[in-house]
């Protein structure tokens, strides 16, 4: 896939691993999308973004647990982009005290992206067909025992990759659908595991579960995301780490 000209619609894309995507995809000659729920942080990246290059990039406020947003989301891009080629599926909480809404954001949220780029892009509704990158976690191949609830929902995004990437759905919606699952960023591992974790008696587990864990480089991360687009098979999980190449996690 040629990345120039294509429009990428990236959830969560403000901050953390979406503000790396959104970098790379823009570096690449991609529109941007970039919507997120914090104004301010996406308001900011819109202006780096787009101080030598107009007209590339547009802010979209969008929260993905509003499936109405999220749709309204898609529409904005499309009047005001062109179109959608990809979709970045990032949006994510990592905070088991707040499970309801990690659930919601983390799988319910991906769902509601993965159905809206079959209704939007899908081939089978007239549309062109694209890339959706839904957004795991390490944890699908190194499970956090501190945050169950958490790991739960990675673990489902990559089973709902398997089953919407395999050919049966390629075939009709000509839509590609992959998974990329980095270790946790610094800002998840900062801070009062107490915080985010549902037991005080959690916290030796959350000591073990990220005392061999670090940040993904944003370089590593960048490039990844372009690589695994142009050759990743659909239907499958890819563990992004520093120390070695894209791995692929075994799923079922």
């Amino acid at each position: 896939m040629d990345l120039r000209g294509k429009v990428a619609l990236v959830t969560g894309g403000a901050s953390g691993h979406g503000r790396e995507y959104c970098k790379e995809l823009y570096k690449q000659g991609c529109k941007i999308a970039i919507c997120d729920i914090n104004a301010d942080a996406g308001e900011e990246l819109l202006h780096t973004l787009s101080k030598n290059i107009k007209d590339r990039a547009i802010f979209i406020p969008c929260d993905v647990t509003d499936y109405m947003q999220f749709e309204e989301a898609f529409q904005t891009t499309i009047t005001k982009l062109g179109g959608v080629d990809i979709v970045i599926n990032n949006a994510s909480v990592m905070n088991d005290r707040l499970w309801e809404l990690e659930v919601d954001v983390n799988l319910n949220g991906v769902i509601r992206g993965l159905l809206l780029a079959f209704r939007f892009l899908g081939k089978d509704r007239g549309g062109p067909g694209g890339v959706v990158v839904n957004a795991g976690s390490s944890c699908c191949k190194n499970p956090l025992l501190s945050l169950p609830v958490y790991t739960a929902t990675k673990q489902a995004v990559a089973a709902l990759t398997r089953c919407y990437g395999d050919p049966y759905h390629v075939n009709l919606t000509g839509i590609k659908v992959i998974s990329l699952c980095p270790t946790p960023t610094e800002a998840e591992m900062a801070g009062d595991p107490r915080k985010r974790i549902l037991s005080g008696e959690y916290e030796q587990a959350w000591l073990r579960d990220t005392s061999s864990s670090t940040p993904v480089k944003s370089e590593k991360l960048g490039k990844a995301l372009i690589d695994l687009m142009h050759s990743a098979k659909s239907g499958t999980s890819w563990l992004i780490s520093n120390d070695h190449p894209p791995k692929e996690v075994p799923i079922f």
